[in-house]
């Protein structure tokens, strides 16, 4: 009963504790040089599908060695809705949920000479929603997109995609499962990749 009651108090405060993060929009491809001194980096995708045509895109690479972010674990998400139309209303994904972690590594992504949290390539590469906010609640962390969500079309080719936003971790990569809030119903839950890490717990000393 005591051990519970300890593992319950120590839960309690990172729980109820939201840290927003730091946010910052970046270019590709220069932001690769923060993983490549060569800029060049080699990626691995996965997808999960939802509403007829739409995905959730998990992209996974390691840092390479004499880079700021030499032999950390990045990640990167996407919603995209461009092929996604619908039916009866158009459905917007207004937020994504994802269980990292506690280990986020900070980087200078934006060439500013101060650490960030998150990254944003909102030019150079794919989408035009970016995002709102990113908080961290415990180990999970919610990224808002901004405006009213990532929306589908009317018709396929007529919906939006998100940018990239990535974030950075010390270990490397399992399945998960992503919780997509959205405007037509409950939050969807999808697989995503996220990092592998182990919570530790305190040993509780006998009186």
């Amino acid at each position: 009963m005591k051990r519970a009651l300890g593992i319950l108090l120590l839960l309690i405060p990172a729980v109820l504790f939201a840290q927003p993060l730091k946010v910052v929009n970046v270019n590709a491809p220069a932001v690769n040089h923060v993983f490549s001194p060569t800029g060049v980096i080699t990626v691995t995708d996965t997808t999960a599908p939802f509403w007829s045509g739409g995905f959730l895109q998990s992209r996974y690479y390691q840092a390479l060695a004499g880079s700021p972010a030499a032999g950390k674990y990045v990640y990167e998400y996407r919603v995209d809705l461009r092929q996604s139309a619908g039916i009866v209303a158009l459905g917007a994904v207004t937020s994504v949920t994802i269980n990292f972690g506690p280990n986020v590594k900070t980087l200078d992504f934006n060439g500013d000479k101060s650490a960030d949290d998150v990254f944003v390539v909102t030019s150079g590469g794919l989408g035009s929603v970016g995002l709102a906010s990113a908080i961290r609640s415990g180990n999970s962390i919610t990224f808002n997109f901004a405006g009213g969500g990532v929306a589908q079309g009317s018709s396929p080719g007529s919906g939006q995609s998100s940018y990239f936003f990535g974030i950075v971790s010390t270990h490397p990569k399992h399945n998960v499962t992503a919780s997509v809030a959205n405007t037509l119903g409950a939050p969807l839950s999808l697989a995503a990749w996220a990092p592998h890490y182990l919570i530790k717990v305190p040993p509780i000393k006998k009186p």
